[in-house]
């Protein structure tokens, strides 16, 4: 029978602690080669390994020491952490605007299974209450889980769903609405929804966060307290994604659904604005606009919704040498429409040649992109380019190759006429095309060269 008060220790792991008369919520100083580390020790995951001891620290942080450095345990105490995030009555003020908040299964407040290694989200308005009661100043908050789902799961079937739940939460009257949503591809979703929902009266926020709730630089409370503030007093009624801004935790952003792209795997001010400026900075107190070429919160419950989508689309991100196979088996396999993230101004090397050729002989849908992610095709300056559009591969401007994407499956689910196709993609809906980039919409600093250091000073001391 394993030992309780070893949970999920087994293994060397297990024969340390009990050497040392140590169990799992023990408060211990720990000598090892490493140091000397205070904390907690916690709990294991079942499916973790037997050569670790985990410890809280009196940081917040968690460390994993290997036990074989360990050279000496001395308990201080018991201190058996409380991880059930606590749940209060969401309070109701009629003077309030209402706000939804949809979820789909990403982490905005949490907590830790220490059994399982999960962190399980806190969804209910109690739970979010309890964890974050500044809610309640704010609005007047309804939550409703649509799916839960890694927002790597994300497809058609969640996308529809979420866009319809939009248009009758719209009908119902509600101010504003928040949609809780992993980060990895919350700005597939956010361009998607922009096209799938269109000249909505409200705002439409998603949020999300990089660091769950049980530590200690969790983004969560702050990035969802900003959202419900843009879904509820805020006037951009777009599709917005609202996440942190600077690396600290100053204010948050509010990005346009068409225009942001996840930067960073950690970072917490991961999402940026591509090729444009940002909305508007959000904190707390006070909602400042960057811009004013947004469109407005309406007193009306009028809202375009269209959930046309076709699967077989594909992004093939250009690469030299790449070989015209690639592009047959596309084609084999059904695929309906192609993004090419091609190089410098939307370039592809003359092998592809003869397969994009069979490819739009056969109906096939290809339209470039450029992977530098800042800029526009620009396929009339080179040959390469020139030679490209008698193929009848479409430029697509300055379009990020994730948002054609999501373009392109929600055009081909309404046709297949290629000139219809071409005016759609090419047709602005949301500033997914602009005229122009402005200066200082791209802006990429080089660490380390000194007057970037210097700026960084001048900045943040």
């Amino acid at each position: 029978m394993a030992n309780k008060t070893l949970q999920g220790y087994r293994g060397v792991g297990a024969e340390l602690l009990e050497r040392c008369g140590a169990a799992v919520w023990s408060e211990v100083e720990i000598d090892s080669t490493k140091g000397q580390f205070r904390g907690i020790i916690l709990p294991r995951s079942e499916t973790s390994d037997d050569k670790h001891i985990v410890l809280k620290l009196d940081s917040g942080y968690n460390v994993g020491l290997s036990a074989e450095s360990i050279t000496g345990i001395a308990v201080h105490g018991r201190r058996e952490a409380k991880y059930k995030i606590p749940e209060k009555e969401f309070p109701i003020d009629p003077h309030k605007p209402d706000v939804i908040l949809l979820g789909t299964g990403g982490t905005i407040a949490s907590r830790l299974d220490y059994r399982t290694g999960a962190v399980i989200p806190a969804f209910s308005p109690g739970e979010l209450y309890g964890s974050v009661p500044e809610l309640a100043d704010i609005c007047n908050l309804t939550t409703e889980k649509l799916f839960g789902v890694f927002s790597e799961n994300m497809g058609p079937e969640q996308y529809i769903r979420l866009a319809e739940r939009i248009g009758e939460a719209i009908a119902a009257g509600i101010h504003g609405i928040v949609i809780g949503h992993g980060t990895d591809t919350m700005h597939h979703t956010a361009a998607l929804l922009s096209f799938m929902v269109q000249d909505s009266p409200i705002p439409i926020v998603m949020v999300g966060s990089q660091r769950s709730s049980d530590r200690p630089s969790s983004d969560a409370a702050i990035n969802l307290i900003n959202a419900v503030k843009a879904a509820a007093e805020g006037d951009i009624a777009e599709v917005q994604v609202c996440m942190f801004g600077p690396t600290s935790d100053e204010y948050c952003l509010l990005h346009r659904g068409t225009r942001v792209r996840k930067m960073h795997s950690s970072y917490r001010s991961t999402f940026r604005t591509i090729g444009d400026t940002p909305l508007a900075m959000i904190d707390p107190q006070r909602i400042r606009h960057l811009r004013d070429d947004y469109q407005r919160r309406r007193s009306d419950r009028n809202v375009k919704i269209n959930t046309a989508f076709e699967e077989k689309v594909t992004i093939l991100y250009y690469y030299p040498n790449m070989q015209p196979d690639i592009v047959d088996a596309m084609v084999e396999k059904g695929y309906r429409g192609i993004v090419i993230a091609g190089t410098g101004l939307g370039h592809v090397n003359k092998l592809l040649y003869s397969a994009l050729q069979r490819a739009t002989d056969l109906g096939v849908h290809i339209f470039m992109t450029v992977q530098t992610i800042w800029g526009y095709v620009q396929m009339y300056v080179y040959e390469t380019g020139r030679e490209m559009m008698k193929l009848g591969v479409v430029p697509a401007a300055n379009m990020m190759p994730e948002v054609a994407y999501m373009k392109l499956c929600w055009t081909l689910g309404q046709t297949d006429d290629p000139d219809e196709v071409a005016r759609i993609m090419l047709t602005p809906v949301n500033s997914e095309i602009t005229d122009r980039e402005p200066y200082n919409g791209y802006l990429v600093y080089q660490g380390a060269v000194p007057e970037v250091q210097e700026f960084l000073r001048s900045v943040h001391r």
